[in-house]
């Protein structure tokens, strides 16, 4: 009985540390606080590919004083070009993805979309520390864009 018990704790101490890790990339997997803490986001993974979801809005209903007259009523993605999205609500919305790992703490190859301006942006995601994401959206070049930093 020892014996199978020392063989057991053999192949354990020599398994690679692979064996217990997580996929390489899901460091950011999890909820995430927006700048200004407007909203939170779920990142997630599909196969080898990470996205994001809002999960919840600050404000979730539009002000009484709406322009348009939604004042109240929950907040859609009414700036979307496409005319059939506009009434989908924010929360809940899948509003970037496609990233892929790219070496330690970097994910790039992503969109990021903008229910504020109702436009999509090129997006590459790196990991400042295991709590701070920093999310660079841009135009055709990363110096043409805007960063924002996330925490959990």
């Amino acid at each position: 009985m020892k014996s199978v018990i020392f063989v057991l704790l053999a192949a354990l101490i020599f398994l690679p540390a692979s064996v217990f890790a997580d996929e390489p990339g899901d460091e950011i997997l999890g909820v995430w606080h927006t700048t200004d803490d407007k909203s939170q986001v779920q990142i997630f993974r599909v196969k080898n590919q990470y996205f994001g979801r809002i999960i919840s809005l600050k404000e979730p209903n539009w002000p009484a004083n709406d322009e348009l007259g939604m004042g109240g009523k929950p907040k859609t993605d009414r700036r979307n070009p496409n005319h059939e999205l506009r009434n989908r609500p924010i929360v809940g919305m899948q509003f970037m993805g496609d990233f892929v790992p790219l070496g330690k703490n970097l994910w790039e190859s992503g969109v990021i979309y903008d229910p504020e301006a109702g436009k999509t942006y090129k997006c590459k995601l790196t990991l400042i520390s295991p709590n701070r994401l920093k999310v660079r959206g841009y135009v055709g070049f990363t110096l043409l864009g805007r960063t924002e930093v996330w925490t959990r």
